[in-house]
């Protein structure tokens, strides 16, 4: 099943108070980006994040879940109405994830 535009729109504007949040469409779901990392994604209308340790303190108690057969477990955003907490975790999370590898030219 694929992600409702409005479900994108709506997680959108509760990121809209943290700064260098971006995302793109992949295969009917939505990856989002933090100061140009990978943080997260929308997959099947449930906002997931990847499962850093300062997602983790910031949400000890959060189901796991996968977000398409065959990728690693992620952590469900469940409080998705605090725009506070959201920005908290989306700056901790890019902080943590490490660079993206440039690939080198052969």
């Amino acid at each position: 099943m694929a992600s409702d535009k409005n479900y994108l729109e709506y997680i959108l504007g509760q990121l809209s108070e943290t700064e260098d949040i971006s995302h793109r469409a992949m295969m009917g779901e939505y990856i989002i980006y933090c100061k140009g990392k990978v943080v997260g994604g929308i997959y099947d209308n449930r906002f997931l994040i990847k499962p850093t340790k300062s997602a983790m303190q910031l949400m000890p108690d959060a189901p796991r879940e996968l977000p398409y057969d065959g990728a690693k477990e992620m952590l469900l955003v469940e409080e998705t109405d605090n725009k506070e907490f959201l920005r908290e975790l989306m700056t901790s999370v890019a902080d943590e994830v490490p660079e993206k590898k440039k690939s080198r030219k052969k």
